[in-house]
């Protein structure tokens, strides 16, 4: 592992969880996560891409985005789910303590044959020094299967987020 980023991940029935520690600021952190810049530079998996509509960074402010496959590759994992190549996700931030924790409340109605219902994505900062370590908690989604490729996609999403950490501090 580099000296800019630690990294950890674990997996268990009930819940997904990764850690990573990045030489980086807790506002820089918590700003890729809170503003529409941020999110969009690093949030989407590994052949996509995200169009954020709205966020509003406060208690209960609302996420809206377009998740969007842009990889035949990924069109064609869609196509396999039953997914549309591109369609809207929608959370709001259900517990919001600046620069400390925030909580996403996401509305999973977008599977099909699967009755909406709301998973959570909790993320905890711990500063220290020039290094923030960082933990993100997964709820589990509606089945095994679907909770596995929730994990993939989250840990795809942190690869982007190292590659954006490894470029800044190189």
């Amino acid at each position: 592992m580099s000296d800019t980023i630690r990294s950890a991940a674990a997996v268990t029935s009930s819940k997904f969880v990764i850690e990573r520690t990045y030489r980086a600021s807790v506002d820089e952190l918590w700003e890729l996560w809170t503003t529409k810049e941020g999110f969009e530079s690093w949030w989407p998996p590994e052949g996509s891409r995200a169009e954020v509509h709205a966020i509003e960074a406060c208690l209960n402010g609302k996420l809206q985005y377009d998740m969007i496959a842009e990889t035949p590759e990924m069109v064609a994992v869609m196509k396999e789910l039953g997914l549309p190549a591109s369609h809207v996700e929608r959370a709001r931030f259900s517990e919001f303590r600046p620069l400390e924790r925030l909580v996403l409340a996401i509305m999973m109605d977008f599977l099909p044959g699967v009755a909406p219902y709301e998973g959570t994505l909790t993320v905890d900062f711990f500063p220290s020094g020039e290094w923030v370590r960082m933990v993100v908690t997964l709820s589990p989604m509606h089945d095994e299967e679907f909770t596995k490729m929730a994990s993939e996609g989250l840990a795809s999403q942190f690869r982007n987020l190292d590659k954006l950490f490894q470029s800044r501090n190189q």
